[in-house]
């Protein structure tokens, strides 16, 4: 007899302020989103939805290159862009327009920009609803707002201006208005507080974070190299994604409104973990732009198989599950500890378990004449470096008694 889960039909669609999207997973505003041709084979390849690189009433060049990655270990854990470009509402009505058009079941969401004109948020909502879009997303979060500091994040990271944007943008939307919000902040629930404020239907979280990603010591020039100039650039990839998981669990234990989660989400696994943090879809850039769309398949395909194996009919009923197991520092077990149990079978005797122990640990394991780790219990005190250091899986975390 078939094992009852592996029979489990998963639900995949998700309904998020009122729309139905057929999945959770969509393109971010970003390179992958820039041209209406890009949109349309996301979708035959199966995206649920899309949000549009940002437009506005001010287009704006953007420098180039524009990207550049960063490395460690060999493996690419993120990227860093100058990409500055506003394109023009005016160019993006008809492809709106189009695109719902040919894909009416898919989400088409609009990324707009502006600084504190009233009226001009007003305008660029009209237009953009007036085309078909479905929902609007409103960037009050890019880093790369420039010497002016008068759009995105200059504007996202002042709760008063936020809640100003959001509030005059609500007076004439029909469609839901979702604000993107900014990391680079010290408090980001204060953001999310002042755009539920304003009348919010959602909240997107996060933007990239504004970093330096390096300098070319060949050249002597930062990255990336503009004639042999950089700026600060928005950082995003695998590497944001423990600050981008913080801020959405942050925003869902502070505020009612649903989430659509990013920064860092790369494989299925992350997007559950981001589901299990409070957010209820997921948008991809980083891991688009160097896997293609076809990544949405693996993604697809490794949520569902989740989900039957550990029993639920559909990704609702894991949204926010650890937002009840998440509390402050000093409400923790403080009494609770671990010891480590070593598999010999699985030790590779590399030795970094007794290395970082000695240097970083408390001296607690030694290697026999074997050079396999044996744990003194006396000594250790139970900060986990050895199990996190361990290459070979070889290292266990057991309750002390």
């Amino acid at each position: 007899m078939k094992d009852s889960n592996a029979l489990r039909k998963v639900d995949l669609s998700i309904e998020f302020c009122g729309l139905e999207f057929q999945n959770p997973f969509l393109l971010a505003s970003s390179p992958a989103t820039a041209r209406i041709e890009m949109i349309e084979r996301a979708f035959d390849a199966g995206w649920g939805g899309a949000v549009t690189k940002l437009m506005g009433l001010k287009p704006r060049p953007s420098p180039h290159p524009y990207i550049v990655a960063f490395s460690f270990g060999g493996k690419m854990i993120g990227v860093e862009n100058i990409d500055s470009i506003v394109y023009p509402l005016e160019d993006w009505l008809p492809k709106i327009e189009t695109l719902k058009k040919r894909y009416p079941d898919k989400i088409l969401i609009s990324n707009l920009t502006g600084d504190g004109d009233v009226s001009a948020w007003q305008e660029m909502t009209k237009r953009v609803q007036g085309v078909g879009v479905d929902m609007i997303e409103l960037n009050l979060s890019c880093p790369l707002t420039g010497e002016e500091r008068t759009i995105g994040a200059a504007v996202g990271q002042d709760p008063k201006l936020t809640f100003e944007v959001v509030k005059c943008v609500k007076e004439v939307a029909n469609v839901p208005v979702m604000v993107k919000l900014t990391p680079n902040v010290t408090d980001i629930t204060s953001i999310a507080k002042a755009a539920e404020r304003g009348g919010a239907d959602a909240l997107s979280a996060i933007n990239t974070v504004l970093g330096f990603i390096g300098i070319d010591l060949k050249t002597m020039e930062p990255k990336p190299s503009v004639n042999g100039i950089s700026a600060f650039g928005g950082y995003s990839g695998p590497a944001i994604k423990p600050i981008a998981l913080r801020c959405v669990a942050q925003v869902a234990k502070s505020t009612k409104l649903p989430i659509s989660g990013l920064g860092g989400i790369s494989t299925w696994e992350d997007a559950i973990e981001f589901f299990m943090a409070g957010a209820s879809t997921v948008q991809l850039c980083t891991a688009v732009l160097f896997k293609g769309y076809r990544i949405i398949d693996h993604l697809k395909d490794g949520v569902s198989d989740y989900l039957r194996e550990k029993g639920f009919d559909s990704i609702k009923d894991i949204v926010g599950h650890v937002l009840p197991k998440l509390t402050s520092i000093e409400k923790l077990d403080f009494t609770y500890q671990v010891i480590p149990r070593v598999d010999r079978s699985e030790c590779t005797k590399c030795g970094l378990c007794h290395l970082a122990c000695r240097d970083a640990g408390y001296g607690a394991i030694e290697l026999d004449e074997e050079k396999l780790p044996i744990v003194n219990g006396e000594k250790c005190g139970s900060c986990g470096l050895c199990f996190q250091v361990c290459p070979a899986g070889a290292i266990s975390l057991e309750p002390r008694r």
